[in-house]
């Protein structure tokens, strides 16, 4: 900053480096406005704080790993007649976290279940908490690049430890050893102390058929992530419909795995 090169030299000694983005502008407006000494400090130290606070917010918006910045005024409700928008809402508060209560999100293909885990994702985010989303094949797929270079310590602890965990789509796919006992881990550690939020296109008493090779540890699993839970049920034509075609309701259903009934409870 020419205009102020000791008080810049001053700031950047201090680590505020970030005041001289607004100093000349903040230093016009008070000398217009005959501001006093402590107001012009204050107006200063705001621009910085809210500088910190979006650094902040995008740090941990990148370690999310969202797929998308989905929020909940994308998401469309007139497509998914039966989901209760309190319940929603609710969700959206993150009392659930303080709660460290899971989240149920399922319903058929297409109805905007990532949609929804990432909107309350993103809301989690911007009230200052550690969110981690990841669908069940890349969190695996992490987890095996964990173990070949050396960092799977590390990698089973940040998620036993971040503050909202998001698992989208899960039991899409067998879970097979090692994974099995991997998921345990991670539900055990975060059972009653922090909440997971799943997505699944099956309903919470068909989880445990993932589990192929170890029946019992699926058990000892879904049943952690079961207690206590808050459950949106989203049923509806697919929202995924090419631009332009023109979808009936009763066929989108249909071809959007309905046989897989959903027997889960409303939230409540």
């Amino acid at each position: 900053m020419n205009s102020f090169p000791e008080l810049g030299s001053m700031l950047r000694t201090l680590r505020l480096s970030g005041m001289l983005d607004s100093l000349e502008v903040r230093n016009r407006q008070a000398l217009q406005e005959h501001m006093a000494p402590i107001d012009f400090l204050t107006l200063l130290l705001g621009d910085e704080i809210a500088r910190r606070e979006q650094q902040r917010l995008s740090v941990r918006l990148r370690r999310a790993a969202f797929h998308s910045a989905k929020t909940i005024e994308q998401f469309d409700f007139e497509r998914t007649p039966g989901v209760s928008r309190a319940s929603v809402n609710d969700l959206l508060t993150c009392r659930f976290i303080g709660e460290a209560a899971p989240v149920h999100i399922v319903g058929p293909v297409g109805t905007g279940k990532s949609h929804l885990a990432q909107a309350i994702g993103h809301q989690a985010v911007r009230l200052g908490h550690e969110v981690h989303f990841a669908t069940q094949s890349q969190l695996f797929g992490a987890l095996n690049r964990a173990r070949l270079s050396g960092v799977y310590e590390r990698r089973m602890k940040m998620l036993a430890k971040v503050t909202l965990l998001i698992i989208d789509d899960f039991a899409l796919k067998p879970i097979a050893p090692p994974h099995d006992d991997d998921l345990h881990e991670i539900v055990a550690a975060r059972y009653e102390k922090l909440p997971t939020v799943i997505t699944s296109n099956l309903a919470a008493d068909e989880w445990q058929e993932a589990f192929e090779n170890n029946k019992m540890l699926g058990a000892a699993t879904v049943d952690r992530l079961l207690h206590g839970a808050y459950c949106i049920a989203l049923e509806g034509r697919s929202q995924r419909s090419p631009r332009g075609q023109q979808t009936d309701p009763e066929a989108a259903v249909e071809a959007s795995l309905r046989p897989r009934r959903l027997r889960t409870k409303a939230a409540r």
